[in-house]
C-alpha cells in the first residue's frame, strides 16, 4: 500500500511503518538509513547542502551567498534560484541515489549581529523579511507539484543561534518578547506556507537548556504545519548534549531525551549508525523511551520520504531529471541576473558610476579577478571575476589587474632561498639566489593573516601535508591549511606560524624541506625577507595611468569569519584601506568595491566618494558587477542588513536582547553608515507624500501570531514617488511604522511592507503597500489568551497598543522623508 499514490502521505507512511520490525524502525532514526530489501526500500540519507546552489557534490551552479540574494529584496527571484537548485539536486541524485532530497537549507537565523561568523548564510536582520525570503527559496526547493516534493527543505537552525564562539556551550538568553518578536517569525513563514517539510535544531542552548531538548519549542514549530515536519539534529549535537553541555548523564539518556523532545533523525558519528542504534535500543529496554515514541519519530521520517516520490517509480513527476540538467543555459542566465541584482551601490558622490567609455581600467586589490567560494558553495562550472567581466564589457579598453600583494623571497638560516617546484609538491630552502621559483606573493587579509602564492606553481603555500607544499588552488577545507601569521623578530627576520596546525614553520637539516611542526617559537625558522616588488607601488602606478580604478577588496570566506569562527572585529582591515588610499591618491576616479560576506565599519575608508558592495556573487560575480558598473543594469540591490558607523551600534555578540541593546535597525537611535534598505539608483527619486486608506483603526485582538510580511491587510499606504532624473530608476519603496512612547516599548521603526517599482525619467507613480495592523504588536507577558496551551512559551500574548503612530516611507530605514499619522484605538 505504501507505494499507492492514491493514498495520503500519512496513510502510506503508516502502512510502511506497520511492515517494519522493531530493529528496522530504530535504524530509521539515524542519518544513514539502511536498505530493507524485503520491502524494496532503498538505502537512504538525510541531508544535502543547498544553501545557494548544490554544494559538496561537484560541479553545480553557484549563486550569490544568501546575504547577497537577500539584497535583491525579490522573493520571486529567490524562488527561481531555489527551483534551479532543486533541479540540480535531483540531477545529482540521478547520478548517485544516496544524494538526499532532504536538503538542509535555507538558513533563517536572523542576522542580528554582523560579527557572527556565518553571516553569509543568512538573509536579514529583520525576522519577517528573513521569513519571507526563506519561504520563497523554500518554495523553489519544494517545487510546484501538489503531490510530490522536488526536495524537502530543512530550515536551519532552530533556535536563537548566531554566534560561533563556543557555540555548543553558550546559552542564548532571551525574554519571551525576543523569542516571539524576533526569533520565531523567521521560521514560521515557510512552515506555515507548507514549503518547508523539515527543520534542523541548533547547537546552542536556549535559556540554559540545549536547543535539541526543548520539546515546547519543537511543538510550537510543528503547530504551524498542516502536514508533517521532520526534525533533524545538527552534526554531532546529540553527543554534545553529554560531552559539552553536560545536560545528560550519558548517551543513552541523551538519545531518549532527544526523541522525547521531538527530534526524529540523529546526525551523529557520520555514516556510522551503530552508536545511535545501540543507544536507542538501550533507552527502549530501560524504559526511557516507549515504542510509541520511536514510532512517532519514524513516522515523520517516512512521511518525508513518501513526499519526495521515492516510492512512486515513474509516477514521480521529477523522475526524468538526469545528470544533463546541471549547468543548463537558463541556470547561467539566472546566476548572472542574481549576481547583478544583488549589487548595491552604497555611495556615488562623484558620479564615477556608471562608467562610460574608458580606454584604460585598473582593477586593483586581492579580489581584482578572483572568484572565491565559501564552505557551503558548490564547485562552479566556470567563474568570471571582476576584471574579466569588465574586459568583456569594454573590449576596446585596456583592463589591467594588480592585486597589491608584495612579492617577496625568503632566505633561510642555511643561506638558501625557499623555492617551490613547478607542480608545487616540493617547497625547500635550496636555491642559492632569489630566482623566479623563489618568489612568493603575500596577501594580508587583515590583522596579519597571510596567504602566500608561489610564482613557480601559481598555487598557495599549504601546511596540509608533510612536508609542506605549494599546490593548493584555494583557501578551503574544514580546517584551513593555507593561512599563516608572522612573528617579526628584532632583527627584521620572520617566523611563520601555520594557523591550521598551530605549529611554526621550520627548515629540515640537510635537505631544506619546509615543515610545519615547530612547537615553540624557538624551534621556528627565522627567514630573511626581501621585498622584490612592492604591491602598493604597483597599485599607484597602474591607478595613475587609468581612466577609472576599481579597488576590489573584501574577505576570503574561509578566513576571519566562517562556521566555527566569529569575526575578530567589524572594521575594514587596514590593509584594504591602504590599497584604497593608494589608488585614490593616484586617481580621483576610484570605486571602492567591497566583495564580502558581511558588513564592515569603514573607518578611514568612509571618506571614499564611491562605494559598492556585493556578496561573494558566485560564478557570475564579474558579469554581475560589470552589468551594474556599465549601467546596462540599473542598480537594484538594497541592503538587508545595516552597516554600522561604529562597532558599538551592533551591541554584544552574546546578548540576544536587541531591544535592551538598541541593536538592529529596529532599535538603534543613531544613524548607520549605510542603513537597512539602503541602495542607490543612477537617477534621483523624490518621495512626495504618503496617504492612508484610514487614519484611525481599532487594535486587533491579542494573538500568538505575527502576520507574515507581504500579506495584504487592513491598512494601505499610498506612497507618491517621482523620478526626477534622466535615467530609469528601479526604486524599492519601503514603508515603516514609527512607534510613539508606549507602556511596552516598541521598535523605533518597523518594516511593514515594500514594493519595487520601475520609474521612467520624469514619471510619477502612486505605489500601494498594504499591511495588517497586527504587525505592530508586541509581546505582553501579562496577557493570557483563552484556550492557550498552558506552558512557559505562551505565558503572554502579542497585542497592539493604542497610540499615535506614524506610517513613514522612504528609500531606507534611516531616510523616511514622508509620513502620515495613524491612530490606533
Amino acid at each position: 500500500m505504501f507505494r499507492r499514490t492514491d493514498l495520503s502521505v500519512s496513510e502510506r507512511a503508516a502502512d510502511l511503518l506497520s511492515q517494519l520490525t522493531a530493529e528496522e524502525r530504530i535504524a530509521m532514526l539515524h542519518q544513514a538509513m539502511p536498505a530493507i530489501e524485503r520491502l524494496g526500500v532503498a538505502e537512504s540519507r538525510t541531508g544535502a547542502e543547498t544553501l545557494h546552489g548544490v554544494a559538496w557534490l561537484g560541479n553545480a551552479t553557484v549563486f550569490p551567498q544568501p546575504v547577497g540574494m537577500a539584497a535583491t529584496w525579490d522573493p520571486a527571484l529567490l524562488e527561481a534560484i531555489g527551483e534551479v537548485t532543486s533541479t540540480e539536486a535531483r540531477a545529482k541524485r540521478a547520478e548517485d541515489p544516496l544524494v538526499s532530497l532532504n536538503v538542509w537549507a535555507p538558513v533563517v537565523n536572523t542576522l542580528r549581529h554582523p560579527q557572527w561568523g556565518r553571516n553569509e548564510e543568512g538573509y536579514s536582520e529583520d525576522p519577517h523579511l528573513t521569513g519571507q525570503l526563506g519561504a520563497a527559496y523554500s518554495k523553489g526547493l519544494r517545487g510546484d507539484d501538489e503531490r510530490v516534493w522536488k526536495t524537502v527543505p530543512a530550515l536551519k537552525h532552530f533556535l536563537a543561534y548566531s554566534n560561533e564562539t563556543d557555540r555548543s556551550a553558550t546559552s542564548s538568553e532571551m525574554s519571551l518578547r525576543t523569542l516571539h518578536e524576533e526569533e520565531l517569525p523567521a521560521f514560521r513563514a515557510a512552515i506555515e506556507q507548507g514549503v518547508a517539510g523539515s527543520m534542523m535544531l541548533a547547537y546552542n542552548q536556549v535559556n540554559g537548556s540545549p536547543a535539541h531538548t526543548q520539546p515546547e519549542l519543537v511543538a510550537e514549530a510543528r503547530s504551524w504545519a498542516e502536514g508533517s515536519l521532520a526534525i533533524v539534529s545538527d552534526a554531532g549535537a546529540p553527543t554534545f548534549t553529554v560531552t559539552i553541555q553536560g545536560a545528560q548523564p550519558d548517551s543513552i539518556h541523551a538519545a531518549a531525551a532527544l526523541v522525547r523532545s521531538g527530534m526524529d533523525s540523529f546526525t551523529d558519528n557520520d555514516a556510522d549508525a551503530e552508536p545511535t542504534i545501540k543507544n536507542l535500543t538501550a533507552a527502549l529496554e530501560q524504559g526511557l523511551l516507549t515504542t510509541a515514541d520511536i514510532d512517532q519519530a519514524v513516522t515523520h521520517i517516512l512521511e518525508m520520504r513518501v513526499r519526495t516520490g521515492e516510492f512512486d517509480g515513474d509516477a514521480d513527476p521529477y523522475a526524468g531529471i538526469g545528470a544533463d540538467a546541471i549547468d543548463a543555459p537558463g541556470a547561467r542566465e539566472l546566476a548572472r541576473e542574481a549576481a547583478g541584482r544583488s549589487v548595491v551601490v552604497l555611495r556615488n558622490d562623484d558620479a564615477v558610476l556608471p562608467i562610460a567609455s574608458p580606454t584604460r581600467i585598473a582593477v586593483v586589490g586581492p579580489l581584482a579577478d578572483a572568484v572565491l567560494t565559501d564552505w557551503y558553495s558548490g564547485t562552479p562550472p566556470y567563474a568570471v571575476g571582476i576584471a574579466q567581466g569588465l574586459a568583456e564589457r569594454y573590449p576596446a579598453a585596456d583592463v589591467v589587474v594588480e592585486t597589491g600583494a608584495d612579492t617577496i623571497s625568503l632566505r633561510a638560516a642555511n643561506g638558501r632561498y625557499v623555492v617551490a617546484s613547478a607542480d608545487g609538491k616540493t617547497v625547500a630552502a635550496t636555491a642559492p639566489s632569489a630566482e623566479d621559483a623563489a618568489l612568493f606573493d603575500v596577501t594580508d587579509w587583515g590583522d596579519g593573516l597571510l596567504t602566500l602564492r608561489a610564482h613557480a606553481s601559481g598555487k598557495l603555500l599549504t601546511g596540509g601535508g608533510w612536508p609542506m607544499r605549494a599546490d593548493s588552488a584555494r583557501v578551503g577545507e574544514w580546517v584551513v591549511q593555507e593561512s599563516f601569521r608572522t612573528h617579526v623578530h628584532a632583527d627584521g627576520t620572520w617566523s611563520l606560524l601555520h594557523l591550521g596546525s598551530g605549529r611554526w614553520v621550520r627548515v629540515a637539516r640537510e635537505v631544506g624541506l619546509l615543515l610545519a611542526e615547530g612547537v615553540t617559537l624557538d624551534q621556528a625558522e627565522r627567514f630573511g625577507v626581501r621585498t622584490v616588488r612592492a604591491g602598493h607601488a604597483a597599485v599607484a602606478a597602474v591607478a595613475a595611468a587609468a581612466d577609472v580604478v576599481v579597488v576590489a577588496v573584501g574577505n576570503d570566506p574561509h578566513l576571519a569569519g566562517r562556521e566555527t569562527e566569529d569575526r575578530p572585529h567589524l572594521m575594514l582591515p587596514d590593509t584594504f584601506t591602504e590599497i584604497w588610499r593608494t589608488a585614490r591618491e593616484a586617481n580621483e576616479h576610484t570605486v571602492l568595491t567591497i566583495v564580502s560576506s558581511y558588513p564592515y565599519v569603514l573607518g578611514e575608508a568612509d571618506a571614499a566618494a564611491t562605494v559598492v558592495w556585493s556578496s561573494h556573487g558566485g560564478q557570475e560575480l564579474g558579469h554581475g558587477i560589470a552589468d551594474v558598473f556599465s549601467g546596462d543594469r540599473e542598480p537594484t540591490g538594497r541592503l538587508a542588513q545595516s552597516w554600522p558607523a561604529d562597532p558599538a551600534q551592533a551591541g554584544d555578540l552574546f546578548d540576544y536582547d536587541t531591544l535592551r541593546q538598541q541593536a538592529t535597525y529596529r532599535h538603534q537611535p543613531a544613524p548607520y553608515t549605510f542603513a537597512f534598505g539602503h541602495g542607490l539608483t543612477y537617477s534621483t527619486v523624490e518621495y512626495r507624500g504618503v496617504t492612508l486608506n484610514a487614519d484611525q483603526v481599532a487594535a486587533p485582538a491579542p494573538t500568538h501570531r505575527h502576520p507574515a510580511l507581504g500579506v495584504r491587510g487592513d491598512i494601505t499606504a499610498v506612497v507618491t514617488v517621482a523620478n526626477t532624473g534622466d535615467r530609469p530608476a528601479e526604486e524599492l519603496v519601503q514603508v515603516y511604522v514609527l512607534a510613539p512612547s508606549l507602556p511596552l516599548p516598541a521598535a523605533r521603526r518597523l518594516l511593514v511592507g515594500y514594493r519595487r517599482v520601475r520609474l521612467e525619467p520624469g514619471e510619477e507613480r502612486r505605489v500601494e503597500v498594504s499591511f495588517e495592523t497586527a504587525r505592530l504588536s508586541v509581546w505582553d507577558d501579562a496577557l493570557r489568551l483563552d484556550g492557550a496551551v498552558d506552558d512557559w512559551l505562551h505565558e503572554g500574548a502579542l497585542r497592539v497598543q493604542p497610540g499615535e503612530y506614524r506610517v513613514a516611507a522612504g528609500p531606507s530605514a534611516d531616510e523616511l522623508p514622508v509620513a502620515a499619522a495613524l491612530t490606533i484605538s
